[in-house]
């Protein structure tokens, strides 16, 4: 018989640990000696992530859109190439936030490689803090939210170090509620083994209530390209002054006080900073809703004047 590739979806909002998760899982799939490759999907036109997979590992990536709406039709074409390998062990494919799990999953499972993949579930990761503010949230990302936890296989309920174990035990009851069928973790950057995700409970899809998802969600990407190296302290009063409808901002900056380009990640109103060791672009996606687009290109080159 024909081997069957094992395909598993890593579903999450912006922000939540998606790459963090997927990151841990290629080391522990490393150690095992397994082949994977991964199928990354990103809503701007640039993918800041691809460089945190590990050289060796097939990678494809599908830009500028969700793989449940307006890239279906290039997600056959990606699967296929990838099932080429005739030593691969297992796909993870790493959604955008704004997708819509079981969509990912009509997307992926086609006619013409149905034969080829077995389906293994869907992975959700939740930011407990994303979670605990969503009546913040536009009532599409609300419902967008709730979809990703309910037809999850396993839930991670990431940040636990954010929150206090009373508030994290509540939310485990509210996720609970929700979708009692799927094994639920708490988690520290998206820490789990592979064993767990092998014991995760597989059940069946149910009609789901979000159609054509992507075309209803209202996210923007806004990509911005550096020029020269800027202030931390005024880049730092920029984000404070961001709306909340700002979610989740991701690139490489050049700060003064750094020889090489820093990644830098925000999600909740939080920035990290992460020194790099290599020259790399310096782009900036920001992704949001009810965005000015024209404003935040004008505050990013005037901090980038300043400097």
């Amino acid at each position: 018989m024909m081997k069957k590739i094992d395909v598993f979806i890593l579903s999450g909002f912006l922000g939540s640990g998606k790459t963090t998760l997927l990151g841990n899982i290629i080391k522990q799939e490393k150690a095992a000696e397994r082949r994977i490759a991964v199928l990354m999907n990103e809503l701007g036109r640039i993918s800041l992530d691809s460089y945190l997979i590990e050289e060796g590992i097939p990678l494809k990536e599908l830009y500028d859109g969700c793989i449940c709406c307006t890239l279906q039709d290039k997600v056959e074409v990606q699967l296929h190439d990838l099932l080429a390998d005739p030593n691969l062990d297992a796909i993870y494919i790493e959604t955008t936030g704004a997708a819509h799990p079981v969509e990912v999953l009509d997307a992926i499972m086609s006619p013409l490689l149905a034969d080829k993949l077995n389906y293994k579930g869907i992975l959700t990761v939740v930011d407990l803090l994303r979670w605990s503010s969503r009546d913040t949230l536009s009532p599409q990302i609300r419902q967008l939210l709730l979809e990703q936890i309910y037809h999850a296989d396993l839930i991670l309920l990431n940040k636990t170090d954010l929150v206090s174990e009373l508030e994290a035990a509540q939310r485990l009851f509210e996720i609970q509620s929700l979708n009692s069928k799927a094994s639920i973790l708490l988690t520290k950057n998206a820490e789990m083994s592979l064993k767990q995700i092998s014991q995760m409970n597989l059940h069946p899809k149910e009609e789901h209530s979000m159609a054509n998802m992507g075309h209803q969600l209202k996210l923007q990407t806004i990509l911005y390209e550096f020029t020269n190296e800027i202030s931390q302290t005024s880049f730092e009063d920029w984000i404070k002054e961001l709306p909340q409808t700002v979610y989740r901002m991701k690139g490489f900056i050049q700060l003064k006080q750094y020889q090489k380009p820093v990644l830098f990640q925000y999600s909740y109103g939080t920035p990290l900073y992460m020194p790099q060791e290599m020259k790399l672009p310096l782009k900036l996606v920001i992704i949001g809703e009810e965005l000015d687009t024209e404003r935040i290109h004008q505050n990013l080159q005037k901090i980038e004047n300043q400097s």
